[in-house]
């Protein structure tokens, strides 16, 4: 048994013997053997140790915030900030100078990195708030992090920590209210990388090993916690992209196995003439997740590759909680087929409910709240007990938030988030149920429906829909059509075409917007 369950001992065991081959492969021609990651990591963790930090008054490790470009130096800032036991805050680049001014003045954190553009202003920002160290970190491998760490050993011991330690605070998005920092633990991070290596059939070296092609932002679950651990923890090389280029990612296929992407890339990818059979035939593995997979998107995927993808679901909360199979296997009760349009099953050790209002659990098909349980779930977001407590039902279940089914085979489909659900003249309407109606449509190629106010039925949809390119559509038609096919009381109000919908860095569309957009539609009426 391990006795320092610091993720980082746990991520370091797995680096191969052979520390002089290659870990990571960048798109600028850079390489980085394991051995250049460990005594990297090493710096950076002895110069966080060796900052002057007051002790935080509630026992809580000390947070290092960053918002940086992506780069392999932020990666091994989040592997120094393990090492040194500090608790690491990655902020979305997108994020502002109020949004910032509120992560920091939330969090106290000990030590804040930004990019050396933004040094003004966040350290401004940082140094009001009490925060006593700024560095900066910019993504071609200058800055003053860097500079102090270079005068430090590349020898370190990773700090002491317990599986329920504090590792990592993620902020929400925030669409409705405040951002909740979601506290995650060394425990739940391990439990879900490790489980996860096996689910998807991680090869090792001596089975032929696996490539990553990682060309996903490093401040979200996805890129940070699934990607970047799955490599890691499985010894496996990674082609880095600093930033998504379809044409540079399809290149790379022929020398990799795994890619992980949002749906968006997909899409993108899809546009490329090179994206083929051929092009794709070493590939072992795409996944995608972070936003709802079109069904269309996925059966194109199929035709053009040969493979197909496989979608599964997680939140900042929980990392990841399910998946659809990737082989048939008698331990996970004979699953074989990734089903398009699904999440797939419960991952093992994950328990998955769905409730209705009045609390009771409800059965096959039947759509209600999705809630969890298991040693991948988080204990609570910062600095907020009673929201924490109501996030929770009294026998331990986190409530998601996300709205939707399990068959009777235990297929989770996602129906959409409870906030986005629509109560129109008393009866509840899911936008996913309209949108994949409207989606199906010849000339559709998204759709987003969102509820406004309405002097009448209290609330109502509004239809926002993207034509595919060429394709000229009439609104009116799109909903005579909705009528055909749904009740009466689901058909939106109003149908409005546009150039493209709305989304965040990671491809979610940010309804919230669109809410805001419309929400005056009917006050006249």
């Amino acid at each position: 048994m391990p006795t320092n369950h610091n993720l980082f001992a746990a991520l370091r065991a797995a680096f191969p013997s052979d520390l002089d081959s290659v870990a990571v492969e960048t798109d600028h021609g850079l390489v980085y053997s394991w051995r250049d990651l460990d005594r990297a990591s090493a710096m950076i963790a002895n110069l966080l140790a060796s900052l002057d930090i007051a002790k935080d008054p509630d026992g809580m490790p000390p947070r290092v915030a960053v918002q940086v470009d992506k780069s392999v130096e932020a990666m091994l800032l989040y592997l120094g900030a393990l090492r040194a036991g500090f608790v690491f805050l990655p902020l979305n680049t997108a994020y502002q100078s109020a949004e910032i001014e509120y992560f920091i003045g939330n969090a106290q954190p000990a030590v804040v990195v930004c990019t050396g553009q933004h040094f003004p202003w966040v350290s401004q920002l940082a140094f009001k708030a009490g925060t006593c160290h700024v560095f900066t970190l910019n993504d071609d491998r200058t800055g003053s992090l860097l500079e102090r760490a270079a005068h430090c050993s590349d020898q370190q011991t990773p700090a002491q920590r317990q599986p329920d330690a504090l590792a990592a605070i993620l902020y929400t998005s925030g669409t409705t209210g405040r951002s909740k920092g979601a506290m995650l633990s060394h425990g739940n991070l391990l439990s879900n990388a490790v489980m996860l290596k096996d689910y998807w059939g991680w090869r090792t070296p001596q089975q032929g090993g696996d490539v990553l092609i990682h060309a996903l932002p490093i401040f979200h679950v996805h890129g940070l916690f699934v990607a970047i651990h799955g490599a890691l923890l499985n010894g496996s090389k990674m082609l880095w992209h600093g930033k998504f280029d379809p044409k540079a990612v399809i290149a790379d296929m022929p020398r990799a196995t795994v890619f992980m992407g949002v749906p968006t890339l997909y899409v993108r990818m899809l546009g490329e003439a090179a994206l083929t059979r051929a092009q794709a035939a070493h590939m072992r593995l795409f996944i995608s997740g972070s936003a709802p997979l079109l069904i269309e998107t996925f059966n194109d995927w199929q035709t053009r590759t040969g493979h197909t993808i496989l979608e599964r679901y997680g939140m900042s909360e929980t990392i990841m909680l399910t998946s659809n199979p990737y082989q048939a296997d008698a331990r996970y009760a004979g699953q074989a087929k990734r089903r398009g349009g699904t999440v797939g099953f419960p991952l093992p050790g994950v328990g998955l409910r769905v409730q209705g209002e009045d609390g009771q659990t409800l059965g096959a098909g039947e759509i209600g709240g999705i809630q969890v349980k298991g040693p991948n779930v988080f204990a609570g977001y910062w600095q907020m007990p009673e929201k924490t407590a109501e996030e929770f039902t009294a026998d331990g279940f986190f409530k998601t938030g996300d709205v939707g089914q399990q068959d009777a085979s235990g297929y989770v489909t996602i129906v959409g988030r409870s906030k986005d659900l629509i109560i129109s003249g008393g009866y509840n309407v899911y936008p996913a149920e309209i949108e994949g109606t409207l989606n199906d449509m010849p000339g559709v190629a998204e759709s987003a429906i969102v509820g406004v106010p309405h002097p009448d039925f209290g609330e109502v949809g509004v239809a926002v829909v993207i034509a595919k390119p060429g394709v000229v559509l009439d609104a009116e038609a799109l909903l005579a059509a909705l009528k055909a096919q749904l009740a009466n009381f689901k058909i939106p109000k109003r149908c409005f075409l546009a150039a493209e919908l709305p989304r965040n860095t990671m491809g979610k569309v940010q309804k919230n917007l669109l809410r805001q957009k419309y929400q005056d539609l009917f006050a006249s009426s």
